[in-house]
């Protein structure tokens, strides 16, 4: 074979291999999948994901009917919507994830009108003409009530916006969400109380009861209407501890001390921390 030949053979073959390698590489890549018959000891992905998993109140206690008047001036009563699934939710127009979840709040009042009542409760300390305002901006399709020391001691343990009560058609208080809802998670719990399907698992579990406790309580000098100067210091220190583990009674799901720092005007623990009070200094 003349040279030219052989230079024409090796290029042709080099062409030849040039091209498979570059098929080989640009080819999309396959992953084999598993004969279904064969055996294995993997266990099988199901083709169902994972039911959603509801929590409520193992025995939800009824919420007292309280009559509200809406940014509007119009008169609300919880009791008006039993029958219903209702949502009590405490938002702040300030306050980032509460104004994140309010789109799907809206559209979730918008699906399920017949069967869902959500009632937003503002804790602005701007005037209710601001707040409407700021509501109708933002197309809030349900009523919007101030926030007052009477509802906060209906629902009680707000402590941080936002908070959100879920209560069944029967006006009972089957769970309180601290923070922003999820949306899957909301639907699936308005769904399962309105009586409508919904692949869901429901776990019941025990209310924490428990008033909360005023922090750093130690660290507290004076509070509101009781005297602790004539104290010496281990006495002011078993008082405030004692203070700070005795519930107050007024409905606020607080200890004697947080109430009293919370809430000066409270008529019923003035009285009880003063015995408190008077126990120790004698």
């Amino acid at each position: 074979m003349d040279s030219k030949k052989s230079l024409g053979l090796v290029c042709l073959l080099s062409v030849v291999a040039l091209v498979a390698a570059i098929w080989m590489v640009a080819r999309p890549s396959q992953v084999a999948l598993p004969d279904p018959s064969a055996s294995s000891d993997v266990a099988p992905i199901s083709s169902h994901p994972e039911k959603m998993a509801l929590q409520f109140y193992r025995n939800p206690a009824a919420v007292a009917d309280v009559i509200m008047k809406d940014v509007d001036g119009r008169p609300i009563s919880t009791a008006s919507f039993k029958g219903k699934v209702v949502i009590v939710n405490f938002w702040a127009t300030w306050c980032p994830p509460c104004r994140a979840e309010i789109p799907d709040l809206i559209k979730l009042q918008d699906k399920y009108r017949d069967q869902l009542q959500i009632i937003g409760i503002s804790d602005d300390d701007d005037p209710p003409a601001v707040v409407k305002k700021w509501a109708d901006a933002h197309g809030m399709n349900y009523p919007i009530v101030m926030s007052n020391d009477e509802l906060r001691k209906i629902f009680v343990g707000v402590r941080a916006l936002p908070t959100s009560f879920i209560l069944n058609r029967d006006s009972k208080m089957v769970i309180r969400h601290v923070g922003m809802l999820q949306a899957a998670t909301t639907e699936a719990e308005t769904r399962h109380l309105a009586g409508m399907p919904v692949d869901v698992e429901v776990e019941e579990i025990d209310k924490d009861d428990k008033p909360a406790k005023l922090a750093n309580a130690l660290q507290v000098t004076q509070i509101a209407g009781l005297d602790l100067t004539k104290l010496t210091k281990e006495q002011r220190v078993q008082a405030i501890t004692r203070l700070n583990d005795e519930p107050c009674t007024c409905g606020c799901n607080q200890t004697l001390a947080r109430c009293r720092v919370d809430d000066p005007t409270c008529p019923v623990s003035l009285p009880k921390a003063k015995e408190v009070v008077a126990a120790i200094a004698h």
